[in-house]
């Protein structure tokens, strides 16, 4: 009996070893689905139907309709007459989770890999809203002369940040116009105060795909920031790039922007 017992244990442990080998999938196929429909709900505040879902994320209708019911019986989903939106379970949840502990881990090693090569101060700020975010991490350059832990859990002026203007930029001229006074407020001599001129250069921002700051919010700062898009293109965040003028704002900025944006591209895949 013991010899058997042990033949087992050898075969078990052979047979776990080639499933190591091979990177079996353990992942569950159907809760991977059901975390795609959540995610895809969280952009419909106002409910959206089975066949609209089913088509905005590329699943057969009969596999979201039975998901969303199963989710709508652990009250993650609710309905309203045919349309669906996130549950009461979600909201509960929401309030207990620590929204950026996880995302920040996804992304620090991004930060750190391209603080190292621009030998620059990097940061990342997370979506709250239309023109309201929050800066959840950054990585340090290694130059005594940098702006660092200056920018975790700050908020800036819209107009006159790097980042402000990016989330600016997704707008609407009509929009903005509707948020933004005539007259804005001046932080230095360079800070742009007219709305008009702000409005002229977020054109010029959604054409090139980057925003810059240029002596705005403060003498000597100097910034370009970039956006982070999920798999459908919408803005979840901003990484920015920031430091003394005299060295962004030269010969190298170009490949700077060509470098920042590759990080861009990679602190989506983190996040997806």
């Amino acid at each position: 009996m013991a010899e058997g017992q042990n033949a087992v244990a050898v075969d078990l442990s052979e047979g776990d070893a080639s499933a190591s080998e091979e990177s079996i999938d353990l992942t569950n196929k159907s809760v991977v689905k059901a975390t795609v429909l959540l995610r895809e709900l969280g952009r419909h505040r106002h409910g959206i139907t089975v066949t609209e879902i089913a088509q905005a994320v590329k699943m057969t209708r009969p596999t979201a309709f039975r998901l969303l019911l199963s989710l709508e019986q652990t009250g993650f989903v609710d309905r309203v007459d045919n349309r669906y939106m996130l549950g009461w379970q979600m909201a509960r949840l929401g309030r207990l989770a620590d929204p950026f502990t996880g995302a920040v881990a996804r992304i620090q090693p991004v930060l750190d890999e391209y603080a190292g090569k621009l030998n620059e101060t990097l940061s990342f700020a997370i979506m709250r809203g239309e023109t309201s975010y929050d800066v959840i991490a950054e990585a340090s350059a290694s130059r005594y002369l940098n702006a660092s832990h200056l920018y975790v859990g700050g908020t800036y002026p819209v107009h006159a940040s790097a980042t402000g203007k990016l989330l600016l930029s997704e707008l609407s001229d009509d929009k903005i116009s509707e948020l933004l006074p005539k007259k804005l407020e001046s932080y230095t001599a360079q800070t742009i105060t007219s709305r008009d001129a702000l409005l002229k250069e977020l054109r010029q921002i959604r054409e090139q795909g980057y925003a810059i700051l240029d002596d705005e919010l403060e003498e000597g700062l100097y910034a370009v920031a970039c956006p982070v898009r999920d798999g459908a293109g919408v803005l979840v965040g901003v990484l920015a790039v920031q430091g003394p003028v005299q060295r962004l704002k030269s010969e190298r900025l170009p490949s700077t922007i060509d470098q920042l944006r590759q990080a861009a591209d990679e602190v989506a895949k983190a996040l997806a």
